[in-house]
């Protein structure tokens, strides 16, 4: 049996999470929550706390679910710690490229306090490529509804934080649009459905249900 590691976003503490660790767990996985200061330190430093954290997982076999921010953390992760296990990852709506709301929020001063050193993380654009082997698999969403619209203004679609052209990282395996908002993508069947292809297979599958894929 393999492990699927999940990894949540800013501000959050992975409880967001739980019920897409109970859709994978149905699906045949064991999970494992990894939570994270995600202002307070920066990447490099979540990123040794990661590792600690996956060294404790006995099985051959470990998969990641990330979301936003916490796509950000496993790029550094495995920069900086390129052998692990196999196994694939899947980030759900992550700017990989760059946040258009996070450069418009650090032009503030409370912007820059409220994100702290996740401003670090790749946030304003400064990691432009997946460079490691493992497969990556990622879903942004298309249901423009969310606080980012009243702080950038973002080009369509996107999913009210993250445009899509954002998550569209080179080197990349797979990429997928679903109809979810930012904060919906952590919630919605439609999502955990791919995500559960990705990991069994490598790839999305646009007929699992009613959904939009793209390259």
């Amino acid at each position: 049996m393999a492990t699927v590691v999940l990894v949540h976003g800013i501000w959050m503490t992975g409880i967001d999470m739980t019920l897409l660790r109970w859709r994978l767990r149905r699906a045949g996985y064991r999970t494992a929550q990894f939570s994270y200061p995600s202002v307070r330190q920066d990447c490099r430093q979540n990123a040794a706390r990661l590792q600690q954290f996956v060294a404790r997982i006995p099985d051959d076999e470990i998969h990641f679910v990330a979301h936003s921010l916490g796509g950000l953390l496993l790029q550094q992760y495995f920069m900086d710690y390129p052998e692990q296990k196999p196994g694939r990852v899947v980030t759900l709506a992550t700017p990989h490229l760059g946040s258009s709301v996070a450069q418009q929020v650090s032009r503030h001063w409370w912007g820059r306090w409220m994100m702290g050193k996740s401003l670090q993380c790749g946030l304003l654009g400064e990691v432009t490529r997946w460079q490691n082997q493992r497969p990556l698999g990622v879903i942004a969403g298309s249901k423009a509804f969310g606080v980012g619209i009243f702080i950038a203004k973002l080009q369509r679609p996107h999913d009210g934080t993250v445009q899509v052209s954002e998550t569209q990282i080179p080197g990349l395996t797979d990429h997928i649009v679903l109809p979810v908002t930012h904060v919906g993508m952590m919630f919605s069947s439609n999502v955990a459905r791919q995500v559960n292809v990705f990991l069994a297979t490598g790839a999305f599958n646009p007929a699992v249900a009613d959904i939009t894929s793209s390259q």
